[in-house]
């Protein structure tokens, strides 16, 4: 029936809308089903066995409704589809996280819902009914980690079973109506071929990273978001030996270490009365309790970095994190304004120099705007010189210009810098080609 059909807006840059009668059916439909299903049975059946009684009961339900509104054969399975995935799943977003090539799912209000496909934005067709549709799947996926949105606690930081993490805030917070947004993760995370492939990266570079690693240096990963910093934590942690003992640390469990060893630590909101908050601090503290060969944080935000660099510095060599920020340099004055907010109080050029000491290497990703990701900038930590932190360039990747396809185009080179880490290196038997660092050895793309 034409009224039932996504229609062209004329407003609002061509995208389009879904009728306020269809929203209507489906409801009526909906409220109907829970009339005549047991509740019961959704924990019992299994999916497939839902799947067939919930066809059976939908299928008597809308028979008895065409005789008002009548259907064709392609509306009718579109609506056997959103129905089940609203008692099943996540209402309009499960087709979003069937997806694969969608990495994110942001939820402006109940009817504009934007989703990134290749790094890029698009206005999806799909919409909530209203504002207390949309809410009730936000309280559907935080209660089922055992987190609460509400007034008195307006904002909350959840995941999905597949990993992916969500952001919702509501109102009073967000003035127009509840905001979700979905950072997704694969079930297959990109190894190091995908990033050759994708040219993120050159192969010269992947053979220093990947000898960062089993070396042992200690690497902050900076960048913007979306630049990529958890997908690289992923890709560089698969070079971390079996036989070692690592920790991970996060505020919202992404991380998806394929090692054996993994210990996995994750933050705690405080409850109702305020109590029982576990911090990454808390949880870096103790971590250093449970004999870990490598310390993983998932982003450096707080006051753990201090205890953080105390463990890089104190047996704890090879270990990994992310933090927010645009440069290498501005990456290390973020860690150090960060110790501040631990209220450590250490002279300047002391915390300094025990950065300096901690940190071996900042590998910089970014993202473009043709929404491909890079690492533009590899920089090792030498040391001091008088009070200033002193950086040298190994590698880098500069844009040149943007072709008539809106590609990004440039070239990887190598800074002819001979890094200091190749000492450790050849401690940990590890030879790169003596010509690796030539800067006359550029890949342009």
């Amino acid at each position: 029936m034409p009224m039932l059909r996504p229609k062209a807006q004329k407003a609002g840059g061509g995208s389009h809308y879904i009728p306020e009668e269809y929203f209507d059916l489906k409801t009526r439909i909906h409220d109907r089903l829970l009339d005549m299903l047991d509740l019961s049975l959704i924990e019992t059946l299994d999916r497939d066995a839902l799947k067939a009684k919930l066809r059976s009961i939908l299928e008597e339900i809308i028979r008895e409704e065409m005789r008002t509104v009548p259907l064709n054969l392609t509306e009718r399975e579109r609506l056997f589809q959103e129905i089940q995935d609203e008692v099943t799943g996540l209402g309009p977003l499960e087709p979003f996280l069937q997806d694969p090539s969608i990495s994110d799912v942001l939820i402006n209000t109940y009817n504009q819902i934007y989703v990134e496909r290749f790094g890029k934005l698009e206005l999806a067709e799909a919409r909530f009914k209203d504002n207390r549709h949309l809410k009730r799947i936000i309280d559907k996926i935080v209660t089922a980690v055992g987190r609460r949105i509400d007034e008195s606690s307006p904002m909350v930081d959840a995941r999905l079973p597949d990993g992916s993490r969500v952001n919702a805030i509501i109102p009073p917070l967000s003035i127009d109506g509840p905001i979700l947004s979905i950072r997704r993760f694969s079930v297959d995370p990109l190894e190091i071929k995908d990033l050759l492939t994708l040219k993120t990266l050159t192969p010269e570079v992947a053979e220093v990273l990947k000898g960062c690693v089993k070396a042992r240096l200690n690497i902050l990963i900076s960048g913007g978001t979306g630049s990529g910093k958890t997908t690289t934590l992923n890709v560089l942690s698969r070079f971390i030996p079996d036989g070692e003992r690592i920790v991970t640390i996060e505020d919202s469990a992404e991380l998806q270490l394929k090692q054996n060893h993994v210990v996995r630590l994750e933050t705690r909101p405080p409850n109702v009365e305020g109590r029982g908050e576990v911090t990454q601090r808390d949880l870096v503290r103790n971590s250093l309790r449970m004999r870990p060969d490598r310390i993983i944080l998932g982003e450096v935000r707080g006051g753990e970095a201090f205890d953080m660099l105390q463990a890089m510095n104190t047996g704890h060599e090879g270990s990994l994190a992310t933090i927010h920020a645009n440069t290498p340099r501005d990456a290390l004055m973020r860690l150090e304004s960060m110790v501040a907010m631990g209220q450590i109080d250490i002279p300047t050029e002391f915390m300094r120099r025990f950065i300096a000491s901690a940190i071996d290497v900042v590998l910089q990703v970014t993202r473009f705007s043709d929404g491909t990701r890079k690492f533009v900038s590899m920089q090792e930590v030498t040391g001091m010189e008088g009070n200033v932190l002193t950086l040298q360039k190994i590698f880098s990747f500069e844009q040149t210009t943007v072709d008539s396809k809106g590609q990004v185009r440039g070239r990887f080179r190598f800074e002819g810098v001979r890094p200091r880490f190749l000492d450790k290196f050849h401690a940990a038997g590890l030879d790169l080609s003596p010509d690796l660092f030539d800067p006359s050895k550029t890949l342009e793309i």
